[in-house]
């Protein structure tokens, strides 16, 4: 439990990429190229813009080319997504997608389609943990609260607000086990939920690992199931769907893409620069100290399919939820 008192907070993190980028000089930039525009729908000093200075860090260096954030907020990442469909495919726009865009796009809110992106690299990954409360709750162990699921139990989940990924997994989480959408209560934020699910207020919370780290720890809060295939070393009683032959895998993503007409030359030379410097150990401290792995980062391929199931997945649950036509 150690990895659990060395999360930041957005504040912290901010505060640490800017001192970090203050001291890191940017060798040989060329000034004979356009500075690449890293395209966020997330203001200044959350999570989402803390990652994409933190990827852009080292890229730069590789690239020998300047980056810059350009942050576009509203509609979900709707804004975000149409600004860049509207900016010219010559390699120099980047679009940070995450679940939230997946979800805006599988509803309809944008005019961006999958095929118009070319995948570069997943950035993070936040696996979706399900977890109850440790002292009142009738599951101790993983399999008891399957097999709880399974029987039909009455259980009453807790996500943040609705039609988020939190309220999609309860969903899918359900419909995978044989069962009808359960009692969804939303809450503001992480932090609330993690809060009301030691309250009692539901049965099991649905939050990622760095929102729940405190009560976790406190042994208020225990994770049973976590929605990836990779463990996660600060909570070894938990499971893993996978392992418990449950094929759902939902996470907290943010990723990059360019634009699908790219030439195949330039979106290699992107994707090898980001993964280089994602690999650095300046970025994996930061996935570390965010409680994340190095599993997080991934190449064009297999972030592309990650891409692809999530807009694929997502259409089809909001609909079967009544969430959009």
């Amino acid at each position: 439990m150690k990895k659990m008192k060395m999360l930041l907070s957005a504040g912290t993190a901010a505060a640490a990429v800017a001192g970090v980028m203050a001291l890191t000089a940017t060798p040989a930039i060329s000034d004979d190229k356009p500075a690449i525009e890293v395209i966020t729908h997330a203001g200044a000093g959350g999570g989402t813009d803390v990652n994409a200075r933190m990827m852009m860090i080292r890229t730069r260096r590789e690239l020998k080319q300047d980056m810059v954030v350009v942050n576009k907020r509203g509609g979900g990442g709707a804004a975000a997504m149409n600004y860049f469909a509207d900016r010219p495919a010559d390699g120099n726009s980047i679009i940070m997608f995450t679940v939230g865009h997946a979800i805006s796009m599988a509803a309809g809110k944008t005019k961006l389609a999958i095929d118009d992106m070319a995948p570069l690299g997943r950035g993070t990954n936040d696996p979706q943990i399900l977890m109850v409360n440790c002292k009142t709750s009738k599951y101790k162990t993983p399999e008891e609260f399957v097999a709880g699921v399974k029987a039909g139990d009455a259980i009453s989940y807790g996500g943040t607000q609705s039609g988020t990924i939190d309220h999609i997994t309860v969903y899918l989480w359900a419909k995978k086990m044989g069962q009808p959408m359960p009692n969804y209560l939303p809450f503001g934020g992480g932090a609330e939920l993690a809060t009301q699910l030691v309250a009692g207020a539901v049965d099991v919370g649905v939050l990622n690992l760095s929102e729940a780290a405190s009560p976790i720890e406190a042994g208020d809060i225990c994770p049973l199931v976590i929605l990836d295939r990779n463990s996660m070393a600060p909570i070894p009683a938990a499971k893993t769907s996978v392992e418990m032959g449950i094929d759902l895998e939902l996470a907290t993503v943010r990723g990059y893409a360019t634009h699908a007409g790219v030439d195949k030359a330039r979106r290699d030379e992107l994707e090898a620069a980001m993964m280089k410097a994602m690999g650095h150990s300046l970025y994996q401290a930061y996935l570390m100290n965010s409680g994340l792995d190095s599993t997080s980062p991934m190449g064009a391929e297999e972030w592309g399919k990650q891409m692809k199931v999530m807009v694929g997945e997502f259409g089809p649950a909001l609909k079967e939820m009544g969430l959009v036509n």
